[in-house]
């Protein structure tokens, strides 16, 4: 006879209650007893339009006279109803709702972002705030005379005595800087906030991020997004900054002479006495002695960037007046660079984008049929101190752009409305050119600026580079007191002269031990030790010192096994012959200043000891630090909506799009602040949507 599903479960229900009764009498609950009366198949509806009918009476809730224990009734509707619930909306209008609902969060979250920056907004506006009065030594309002000229002398700052910690700091050496740029940086965030005095004498209040220089020029990226206030730098380790030109260094009186104009344009001077000096005032572009120069834009600073946008646009307004002829029209729209360097490449490229793919859209069409861009090479090749391949590459791409490049070429003039240059053949015949032009771009390497110059005139014969000043390989400037002045970056190169300087060494160790130097001799194993100590004295000769035994036997020509000291000479010459010059970038000036930051910093951590050891003479540097090491991070150019990477040992590559998304990527993280990044993002985003700004003002 078929059992009734209501009938087991009024059963078990029964059961249940007769037991608990008994239990409770007895004082224990009988699980295994309910347990044993509600164990039965589940069971399984299948019906047609099952979702819009009642449930079955299986799964209802059994009803009865009596008032039913909770327990009771939920461990039967849990074992015999598993199904879902029914759905009564489509499956489209489920979508629509989850869809809608992640907006709305989405919406809700964006609302609360701005509520709480509007909420941040209001609490930085102040109405008034009152110091009360303020302490500043008599010092800093009338400022001592002086030094060889006799010179007020900045011996204390407005801002020295204003709080217990400024009073302690100075007390602290003093550390003073000259320039804004990336090395100067580099070291200001490397510094202990404690250890220093810091000041910074710059003409620029701002630390300008040079690579992307050449986009700031067609409007890719604004000014402001390129500049960091060199004052919010400072604000880390708590330093002081001067706005003027360092003018001249007195090495023995210590002093800083600093030039500055005051309301009616009338120049003053004054001095700024040091402890430490480091020198980082940067290069000035090289005129290589050609003519008519003032007719010619410069990319060295921010400035120049708006004047070459304002120049470019001025032409391309010109051009597009009906009263200018054919022939004007096309001397306007035609720009040079001068110069096929990473800058000159970079500007070209950037020019190139603007015309093509802006200019076009809001100007007539003609004019982009009349312009030209040309590059004046001297070299053959553009780019000559990347791989080959690479250079060849980016000849292949502005070829395919029509940009014309003009190798083994020399400007010896430049004239308003014209460029004469001449150019070498295949032959070795040279030809002397004219090229129209409305706009020129000088970008042929870099020089001394005239500090540098009036220092190296002052240090005499310790100074014999033309181009820069020459340091050691602790970034020491040559000439100067061991351990008081500095210079990095572009306005100093580390000269590379082992040969002297062990030589010198050796001489004074055979006359200590009572020999005389030109019979000196050396085994393998002295060899070795004269190996480690070039090593760590010249780290960039490092990679020329790998076959030790080799060398040895190069250079012994009379097999005896041991080498005199004229061979040795010889050897040391032949490396200091491979040591290259350190390149002028920027990544170069970086390494130099966070080299010099660690290396204050443990000077600072070393100062007490050599203070009650009675230590202030010798080479304290080297006894404490190493030597400067630079290592090559690879160089970078945009070559027009594509990129090229030299990354050193024969790694390199090119691409299309990605490649210039990887090339802002890594000079995005290179930027200095939070701020420029921010900002940065913002003008490149306003590009892909709106377009380059086409303003000039």
């Amino acid at each position: 006879m078929p059992t009734q599903p209501g009938a087991v479960v009024g059963l078990g229900l029964r059961i249940a209650r007769t037991t608990t009764r008994r239990g409770a009498s007895q004082g224990a609950f009988p699980f295994a007893t309910f347990g044993a009366a509600l164990r039965q198949p589940k069971l399984s509806y299948n019906r047609q339009f099952g979702n819009l009918s009642r449930p079955p009476l299986a799964i209802r809730p059994f009803k009865t006279g009596r008032k039913q224990s909770p327990f009771f009734a939920n461990q039967c509707i849990r074992q015999l109803s598993g199904k879902p619930l029914p759905q009564r909306r489509s499956a489209f209008l489920n979508f629509a709702y989850r869809t809608a609902a992640i907006l709305g969060t989405g919406v809700g979250f964006v609302g609360v972002l701005f509520a709480a920056f509007f909420a941040y907004d209001a609490t930085t506006y102040k109405e008034s705030v009152a110091f009360g009065d303020i302490q500043v030594s008599e010092t800093a309002l009338n400022p001592p005379r002086g030094g060889p000229k006799n010179l007020p002398i900045v011996e204390a700052l407005l801002d020295d005595d204003e709080s217990e910690n400024a009073k302690e700091k100075k007390q602290r050496p003093r550390l003073v800087i000259l320039g804004s740029g990336w090395g100067s940086v580099a070291l200001l965030k490397q510094l202990n906030p404690d250890d220093y005095h810091v000041t910074v004498i710059s003409p620029k209040n701002y630390f300008l991020f040079t690579p992307m220089l050449p986009s700031a020029t067609v409007g890719t990226l604004e000014f402001r997004s390129l500049v960091e206030p060199i004052r919010r730098v400072l604000s880390r380790v708590r330093g002081h900054y001067l706005r003027g030109t360092a003018e001249d260094v007195e090495f023995s009186h210590k002093l800083v002479e600093v030039s500055q104009y005051d309301a009616n344009g009338k120049e003053f001077r004054f001095y700024v006495p040091y402890d430490k000096l480091v020198i980082g005032v940067g290069s000035v572009s090289n005129p290589h002695g050609v003519k008519g120069l003032e007719n010619c834009h410069f990319l060295k600073d921010i400035n120049d960037a708006r004047k070459i946008r304002n120049q470019v646009m001025r032409n391309v307004e010109l051009a597009c007046l009906p009263t200018t002829s054919d022939s004007e029209r096309r001397r306007l729209l035609s720009f040079v660079v001068s110069g096929g360097g990473p800058t000159g490449v970079e500007f070209a490229a950037e020019l190139f984008d603007l015309l093509n793919e802006d200019l076009t859209k809001s100007f007539p069409r003609l004019l982009r049929n009349e312009i030209s861009v040309h590059i004046i090479q001297s070299r053959s090749h553009i780019l000559n101190t990347y791989d080959e391949a690479l250079s060849k590459y980016a000849e292949d791409r502005f070829a395919r752009d029509q940009v014309e490049i003009l190798t083994n070429s020399r400007v010896q003039e430049v004239k308003s409305d014209k460029i004469i240059f001449t150019q070498q053949g295949e032959d070795g015949s040279v030809t002397t050119k004219e090229l129209p032009m409305g706009f020129c771009l000088w970008s042929t390497g870099v020089s001394q600026s005239e500090l540098c110059q009036r220092v190296a005139r002052k240090l005499g014969p310790a100074q014999n580079n033309r181009h820069a000043l020459e340091t050691d390989t602790h970034l020491r400037l040559n000439g100067t007191p061991l351990g008081d002045v500095y210079a990095i970056g572009d306005c100093a190169t580390v000269q590379n002269n082992s040969a002297d300087n062990i030589v010198s060494f050796l001489r004074g160790l055979a006359f200590k031990h009572g020999k005389d130097p030109e019979t000196l001799e050396l085994s393998f194993s002295e060899w070795r030790s004269v190996a480690d100590s070039v090593k760590r004295k010249f780290p960039q000769s490092v990679s020329h010192l790998k076959r030790l035994d080799k060398l040895f036997e190069a250079f012994d020509k009379d097999q005896s096994g041991t080498l005199d000291f004229g061979e040795l000479r010889e050897l040391l010459k032949q490396i200091d012959s491979k040591l290259t010059s350190l390149p002028a970038t920027a990544q170069r000036a970086n390494q130099q200043g966070i080299y010099l930051g660690h290396k204050f910093n443990k000077l600072a951590v070393c100062a007490p000891g050599l203070s009650r050891n009675e230590i202030r003479d010798g080479d304290v540097d080297d006894a404490c630090y190493k030597a400067f090491e630079y290592h090559h991070l690879g160089s970078l150019a945009y070559v027009g909506n594509s990129a090229i990477f030299d990354l050193g040992n024969g790694w390199n590559f090119t691409g299309g799009v990605w490649a210039v998304y990887a090339w802002r990527s890594a000079y995005f993280a290179q930027s200095v602040g939070l701020r420029t990044k921010f900002l940065m993002i913002m003008d490149w985003l306003k590009r892909g949507l709106f377009g380059r700004d086409l303003v000039s003002f």
